[in-house]
């Protein structure tokens, strides 16, 4: 039987907060009554009886008690066992349990406490003190309680988080160009340090006779790097600055550095290297914002010492009004370029060193593996540099061959 109006869920009919449920299991009702008139002046107590030992774990069940008081002597199930099967019992395993009895016992209450039980009171206990013991323990139990819904919330959260970031990696995979094949081939590889990461990159033909390539390589990790990236990208996709001629490099670096002043973007900038290639002359132009240099470099079977095409530069959005350059290169018998973010070569080496920029050009123009295609050896490289787990920083590299 209960005493209670109704049954009660754990949580207050506010849903805000738990509510103390206490479950008395002893098979003299006069017990179950003395206690209830002890609770009924306590609002915020709701009070269950249970008077058939046999029913005790169901009930439980159904009402998930903050605390339980169960008496030691009963027919039909020892009490001892009782506390057995509630703590081998998924719903109750964790709920104080206060095991009543008519004395003192030593033996009986640490046998009482080895099988689990929190809390041993002689019956008929005096008020105030099972009021605070009651008060007590659910207080523990609460707190479990809520520290374990958090938990839950947070781990959903997290899975709704990680599903939303997974579709935004995809959509921003989506945004990078096709490989292309024919007068000019390219082949790139993205491996972001998270799973949205601040590169970008892309090329496409700006008329019959210009080809573009960029990568940027926005601040930090994660959403806001990669918001602003896209921005960046898609500005550069469209051709979209206003008063600028894409086929002049330095022209996009001003039209960029005034679109993306970091005060305007949650403080957040971004290096890139621009170039245009004119198939006709065989020239490269190029600028660059705080961004590593491209290499450019000869044919495979026609080795050739390698150039670094770079500009000194501030980084993009620091500071308005800047003045960007414009440098132009006669490729001559050079047929193939390199683009990169310096995650990919910022790399602790076993010395505790970080690898610099000149050594890992020396990496790029070293053809050690001549069975791999160039970008696959050079990520290779820098994954084994690496060892396992992720890069520290985003990854990206383009190759041109003209």
């Amino acid at each position: 039987m209960t005493l209670a109006s109704s049954p009660h869920e754990i949580l207050s009919p506010s849903r805000k907060k738990f509510q103390i449920t206490v479950l008395l299991i002893d098979d003299q009702a006069i017990i179950g009554e003395a206690v209830r008139r002890m609770l009924k002046d306590q609002p915020d107590i709701v009070f269950h009886y249970c008077s058939d030992p046999t029913k005790a774990l169901s009930l439980a069940s159904e009402i998930h008690p903050t605390v339980i008081l169960q008496d030691l002597v009963m027919p039909d199930i020892d009490g001892l066992t009782l506390v057995k099967f509630f703590r081998a019992n998924p719903a109750t395993k964790e709920v104080p349990l206060i095991v009543l009895s008519s004395k003192e016992e030593p033996t009986i209450k640490a046998e009482a406490f080895a099988l689990g039980a929190n809390d041993y009171m002689v019956k008929l206990p005096d008020k105030v003190e099972l009021i605070a013991r009651i008060r007590y323990h659910s207080a523990a139990y609460i707190r479990l309680l809520e520290r374990n819904l958090a938990y839950e919330k947070l781990e959903e959260s997290q899975k709704m988080l990680k599903k939303e970031l997974a579709e935004a990696a995809q959509y921003v995979k989506s945004l990078l160009p096709e490989p292309l094949t024919g007068p000019i081939i390219t082949n790139w590889r993205f491996i972001p340090s998270t799973m949205l990461g601040g590169d970008a990159f892309g090329y496409h033909w700006l008329d019959d006779e210009h080809f573009a390539v960029y990568l940027l390589d926005v601040c930090g990790h994660g959403v806001g790097a990669a918001v602003l990236s896209i921005s960046a990208m898609n500005v550069m996709r469209s051709q979209s600055l206003p008063n600028t001629d894409f086929r002049n490099p330095s022209q996009v670096l001003n039209g960029l550095n005034e679109a993306f002043q970091m005060e305007n973007h949650n403080n957040m900038f971004f290096t890139i290297w621009y170039g245009v290639y004119n198939k006709t002359k065989r020239q490269i132009s190029f600028a660059s914002g705080a961004h590593p240099a491209a290499v450019l470099l000869g044919a495979r079977d026609n080795p050739l010492p390698p150039k670094e095409l770079g500009l000194p530069g501030l980084v993009i959005g620091a500071m308005p009004g800047v003045e960007f350059q414009t440098s132009v290169m006669d490729i001559g018998d050079y047929k193939r370029l390199f683009v990169f973010s310096d995650g990919i070569y910022e790399i602790e080496k076993k010395d505790r060193q970080i690898m610099r920029y000149n050594e890992f050009v020396e990496i790029v123009a070293k053809n050690d593996k001549p069975e791999l295609e160039d970008v696959e050896r050079i990520v290779q490289f820098a994954q084994a540099l690496n060892g396992p787990g992720p890069l520290e920083d985003d990854c990206s590299i383009v190759s041109i061959e003209f």
